[in-house]
């Protein structure tokens, strides 16, 4: 093969634990521990992403060989010698849980590239000394929503883990998918995930809270010399340089969340990449009807937690758990609290901004905060789809009239008949105030409508589209699945021959499980 698998240079320069057992234990002292895939005999490849191929320059007849399957399921015959899950704490729901780590993901190698040097992490590939009362294993449905989810995000240009692959182990795993005490046999499959890194927030939260300083500033210093080498201070100015740009990352990657509609599910800080880039998809989702207040996730039902709108606050509060954690470095918590005062600073200026892009607006007027506002006020009072809603607005111009415009986002709106009086004339009202502001900006009336259509893509990954996959895929017809795959590679063209993916969420998925909300069972 001309890619090559290297050792990856995390277990190479970081302490280890050199345990091979598998089993459930405590790691105090090392920053990952060296284990070994379970082999699957039976594994078989269900989809290959040709994009995340050629990024490691593999190429399509590499990926029918034999070698690459035993890659892509953790066969030891083709692992190098150092395959390891990494050690990790976090903050669950808003509590400290203690050591997590890799329960059921593997780290087989990095391939460098032109772009930089990638780590390949499998997903489901047996039990690591962190799978606690888990079996390490994965099920197909929620590696199906995986592998779609990291290169729909990635071609929606949001900040991603990627998927190299999806293959079936050739083994079952037990599940209750609805914790509902209804155990059943799913089939079991493995995601070859692909990021610069995988460290976490909760890699530093673990060492900071074992007491182990030197683990922490290894860790640190590690991170800074291969992820932010412009970063060149020295003593507390560099980790408080490094805690700055991980600030604004996460915050551009917030930013990126609400621009799409994109709901995470389970924001804990083990599920948060150091580098700003989403990690970890359980129960995710993308807002329907717009709802600040919607979880994808059952579990957070009562509390909402990491709703929709809650999203930015929460990046806050978990930025807030790892300055207490890199504190021991600093020894300045002034310095580490300006630059949270700082995300708060630049929060409310970069989500105007991004609005006025999702609005259209090529200039900045004082008056927009306030056409936001009322805008955020009017979409909760009736059911109206984020996504199709903005693609619509953008056939609005200056000079259409509000009864028009009224008509133009009725494609986007659930039930139109059904909506009160009192509601659509306040509809009418911002879209008055919304054509008035248009008028404003005629001069720029033909860049508007490439602007809008670049930045409020027209196919997301609804759950019940990858509902859909799933129960076909369990079936063994994966055409729906690939079909899907092509679709979210172009997520913000017109694409005519996809168009009845450019609908409301039909209502027989309006509470269907998996299509609406779903468990963490996976």
């Amino acid at each position: 093969m001309p890619f090559h698998l290297q050792t990856s240079h995390y277990s190479s320069e970081l302490p280890g634990d050199k345990d091979l057992s598998n089993n459930s234990r405590q790691v105090p002292e090392a920053a990952y521990s060296y284990v070994k895939p379970v082999e699957l005999k039976n594994a078989q490849i269900v989809h290959v992403s040709k994009e995340v191929a050629d990024l490691l320059s593999i190429q399509p007849d590499d990926t029918r060989t034999e070698s690459f399957l035993k890659m892509v399921s953790g066969q030891p015959t083709a692992m190098i010698s150092e395959t390891f899950a990494m050690n990790y704490g976090g903050h669950q729901f808003g509590h400290w849980a203690g050591q997590l780590g890799d329960g059921r993901a593997i780290n087989i190698g990095q391939i460098p590239t032109e772009k930089g040097v990638f780590q390949l992490q499998l997903k489901g590939a047996g039990p690591t000394p962190y799978s606690r009362r888990g079996d390490g294993f994965a099920v197909l449905r929620s590696s199906i929503r995986e592998h779609l989810c990291s290169e729909a995000m990635y071609h929606l240009g949001v900040p991603t883990t990627r998927s190299l692959s999806l293959v079936l182990s050739g083994e079952d795993v037990m599940r209750d998918m609805f914790y509902d005490g209804n155990q059943k046999d799913e089939p079991g499959a493995v995601v070859c995930r692909v990021a610069p890194s995988f460290v976490r927030f909760g890699n530093y939260q673990l060492a900071a809270a074992n007491g182990n300083l030197k683990l922490l500033q290894q860790l640190t210093d590690y991170t800074i010399q291969h992820h932010f080498p412009e970063i060149n201070t020295t003593g507390k100015q560099k980790y408080l340089d490094f805690f700055q740009q991980v600030a604004d990352t996460t915050l551009d990657l917030m930013i990126h969340w609400q621009r799409v509609g994109f709901v995470h599910g389970v924001m804990n800080t083990d599920n948060m990449s150091i580098l700003g880039i989403t990690i970890d998809y359980g129960p995710y989702g993308w807002l329907e009807d717009y709802n600040a207040n919607w979880t994808p996730n059952t579990t957070d039902n009562q509390h909402k937690r990491y709703a929709y709108g809650a999203q930015p606050e929460i990046a806050l509060w978990n930025l807030w758990q790892l300055a207490n954690a890199l504190f021991p470095l600093v020894d300045d918590s002034a310095g580490l609290e300006a630059i949270l005062d700082s995300y708060k600073t630049k929060f409310p200026k970069k989500h105007l901004d991004m609005m006025r892009e999702k609005l259209g607006l090529q200039t900045a007027q004082d008056a927009d905060a306030d056409i936001v506002e009322k805008l955020m006020a009017v979409f909760p009072l009736h059911e109206v789809d984020m996504t199709l809603f903005y693609r619509e607005l953008a056939h609005i111009t200056h000079t259409t009239n509000t009864g028009q415009a009224f008509e133009i986002i009725q494609p986007a709106v659930y039930h139109p008949d059904q909506m009160p009086e009192t509601v659509s004339d306040q509809w009418k009202n911002w879209l008055s105030l919304y054509i008035d502001r248009l008028g404003g900006e005629s001069a720029f009336a033909k860049a508007r409508l490439p602007l809008m259509q670049r930045t409020n893509p027209k196919f997301v990954l609804r759950n019940y589209m990858a509902q859909l996959a799933i129960t076909d895929a369990e079936t063994g017809d994966y055409t729906l699945l690939n079909e899907l795959h092509e679709l979210l590679k172009n997520p913000y063209g017109e694409q005519p021959s996809m168009q009845r993916w450019y609908a409301k969420r039909p209502e027989w998925a309006r509470n269907s499980p998996g299509s609406w909300q779903l468990s963490c069972s996976s």
